[in-house]
C-alpha cells in the first residue's frame, strides 16, 4: 500500500511533465522554437529554469552526500558556485542576450562565435559542437545515475532498469516539446526542488527537538562539522582543496544549458529581476541542501557508506513522511534530475544539428529536417548517456564535476573574451575551446597536486586566446563594428 502510493505521486508529476511536451509539441514549429523558444521567455520561468536546469541530481543528493561526509567543509563548493551565479547573471546575461541577437539570430553558442566572427571555415562551430556532445554524454550520464539510484532506492528494482526508467520521461518530454516544454517543465520542478530541499532539513530539525539539540547531536558525532576550514579528521582543509572547491564558480560562465537561457529571454531588461529570483533561489537551496547531510548523519541510525550516501535525501524522505507526501517530494527530487538532464540533451542535440550536421553533412537541410535530426540525435545521446549510467558504483558529484569543469574551460574564457574584449580574434578563440578542453581531459587522467580540473584548464584557455589574438592580424573592421552596435544596442 505505501509503495502505490508513492507511485501514484510519481505518475501524477510524471503525467504533468508528458503533458507538456505534447502540448508543445503542437507549437514547435521551427528551430528557432525548438532550440530558444523564439526568445520569448519570461523573468520568472527563465531564472526558474536556469537554477532547475543548473541545480540538477547533484543538488539534491551529490552535496547532501558530501556534507554527509565532510559538514561544512563541503559548502565551499557552494560558495564558489554561488558567486559563479550572481557574476554570470550581472555581467554575462544581458551582453550575450543582445549579441546572439544581432550576430544573425544566434541560436547555440557555437553558431554565436561562428556569427561572432564571421568563420567561413566552420571551425567554430564544429569544434565547439565536438566538445559540447562529449562532455554533455558525461553530464547526462550523471542525471541518468541520479534516476537510477532513486527508482532503486525506493522500489527495489535492478539498478539497470530502474536507469532505463527515468531516462524515459526524460527522453520523450525532450524528444517532444524542444526548449519552451524543457522551460516550464523546468520551472514547475524549480518549485518543487525548492519545497523539497528546505522541507526535509526542517522536518528532520523539529523531529530531533529543534536546531539547538540537533545543532549538539551533530558536533557529539563530529566536532569539526560545524568548522568550514577542517576536514573530518580534524585536519585543516589544503589550500589546494580550498581553490578546488571555490573553482566551481568559474564553471557558470561556460555551461551551454545555462547560457541559452539567457540568449532566449525576451528582453535585457527583464534580467534583473531575473537575477534576483535566480540567486534568491540559489542561496536558499544549497544551503538547505547542505544541511539535509549535515543533519542527515545525525537522524538517520543507520550509517550510510560508499555511492549510497548520495541517497541521504531520499532515506530520510521515506522516514519521515507518510507515503503520499514522500512521493510528491520524491517527485521533486526526480524533477531535479529531469530538469538537467533535458536542458542537457536539447542543447547537445542543438549542437549536433545546427552546428555539425549541418555545417558537414547537408548545408542545406531546411528546418523541418533540422527539426527531425535534433529529435533524433536526442535518442542517440541518450543511449550513450544511459551507457556510461550503467555502473551503480558512480558518483554523480564526481561525473557532474568532471563535465562541469570541461564546459568551464572549453568555453568559459571564450565567451567572456568574445563579449567584453574587441581585440579577440577567431583563431583564438579556436585556441582557447581546443587548450582548455583538453587539458580537462589530459588534466583529469592525471590528477595532478589534487588540483581540480577546471583551474588550469580555465587559466590556460585564458592564456591561449590572449596570446594567439595578439600575435593574430586584427579583427576585420566589420567584426569590430558588430562589437560596438552591441556595447550601445538597448534590446
Amino acid at each position: 500500500m505505501d509503495n502505490i502510493l508513492v507511485i501514484i505521486a510519481l505518475v501524477l508529476y510524471l503525467a504533468l511533465m508528458m503533458f507538456i511536451g505534447i502540448y508543445y509539441y503542437r507549437k514547435t514549429n521551427s528551430m528557432d522554437d525548438y532550440i530558444i523558444g523564439n526568445r520569448k521567455l519570461g523573468p520568472w520561468v527563465a531564472a526558474m529554469s536556469a537554477e532547475a536546469s543548473d541545480m540538477s541530481g547533484w543538488m539534491m543528493m551529490g552535496v547532501p552526500g558530501a556534507a554527509y561526509l565532510a559538514g561544512l567543509s563541503s559548502a565551499w563548493i557552494a560558495v564558489g558556485l554561488g558567486l559563479g551565479t550572481w557574476a554570470n547573471w550581472q555581467f554575462v546575461a544581458a551582453r550575450l542576450r543582445k549579441y546572439t541577437e544581432l550576430a544573425n539570430n544566434s541560436l547555440t553558442l557555437p553558431d554565436f562565435f561562428q556569427n561572432r566572427y564571421q568563420d567561413n571555415s566552420n571551425l567554430l562551430r564544429i569544434i565547439p559542437a565536438i566538445f559540447i556532445v562529449i562532455f554533455f554524454i558525461i553530464y547526462t550520464g550523471s542525471g541518468f545515475v541520479s534516476g537510477g539510484k532513486l527508482f532503486s532506492t525506493l522500489f527495489g528494482l535492478e539498478y539497470s532498469t530502474a536507469v532505463l526508467l527515468g531516462a524515459f520521461v526524460v527522453v520523450f518530454y525532450t524528444l517532444t516539446g524542444g526548449f519552451m516544454a524543457v522551460c516550464w517543465t523546468d520551472f514547475i520542478q524549480g518549485i518543487m526542488m525548492f519545497f523539497a530541499i528546505v522541507l526535509v532539513p526542517a522536518t528532520a530539525v523539529y523531529m530531533l527537538g529543534g536546531p539547538g539539540t540537533t545543532a549538539t547531536a551533530i558536533e557529539i558525532v563530529n566536532p569539526t562539522f560545524f568548522n568550514p576550514f577542517l576536514n573530518p579528521d580534524g585536519s585543516t582543509i589544503s589550500f589546494v582543496a580550498f581553490i578546488s572547491l571555490m573553482g566551481w564558480g568559474l564553471g557558470y560562465f561556460g555551461q551551454p544549458h545555462i547560457l541559452v537561457r539567457f540568449m532566449a529571454i525576451s528582453s535585457t531588461s527583464e534580467l534583473k529581476r531575473s537575477r534576483n529570483i535566480a540567486v534568491t533561489w540559489y542561496i536558499i537551496a544549497m544551503i538547505a541542501a547542505v544541511f539535509v547531510g549535515m543533519v542527515g548523519k545525525v537522524f538517520l541510525t543507520t550509517g550510510l557508506e560508499g555511492p549510497a550516501v548520495e541517497t541521504v535525501l531520499l532515506v530520510m524522505t521515506q522516514q519521515l513522511f507518510n507515503p503520499f507526501m514522500g512521493g510528491i517530494i520524491l517527485s521533486a527530487v526526480l524533477a531535479a534530475i529531469m530538469s538537467t538532464a533535458s536542458s542537457q540533451l536539447l542543447v547537445a542535440a542543438s549542437a549536433f544539428s545546427q552546428d555539425f550536421y549541418r555545417s558537414v553533412i547537408r548545408k542545406n537541410a531546411d528546418h523541418n529536417e533540422l527539426l527531425w535530426v535534433s529529435r533524433i540525435s536526442v535518442f542517440l545521446i541518450s543511449a550513450a548517456a544511459i551507457t556510461i549510467a550503467m555502473n551503480p558504483n558512480s558518483f554523480i558529484l564526481e561525473m557532474v564535476s568532471y563535465a562541469w569543469a570541461g564546459f568551464g574551460a572549453s568555453f568559459g574564457p571564450a565567451v567572456l573574451m568574445s563579449l567584453f574584449w574587441r581585440r579577440t580574434t577567431r583563431n583564438g578563440i579556436l585556441a582557447g575551446i581546443t587548450v582548455g578542453g583538453l587539458t580537462v581531459l589530459i588534466w583529469k587522467q592525471f590528477a595532478l597536486w589534487g588540483l581540480y580540473e577546471i583551474i588550469p584548464g580555465f587559466a590556460l584557455s585564458l592564456l591561449a586566446i590572449y596570446i594567439v589574438s595578439k600575435l593574430d592580424k586584427e579583427p576585420a573592421k566589420e567584426i569590430t563594428d558588430l562589437f560596438n552596435a552591441v556595447e550601445h544596442s538597448d534590446i
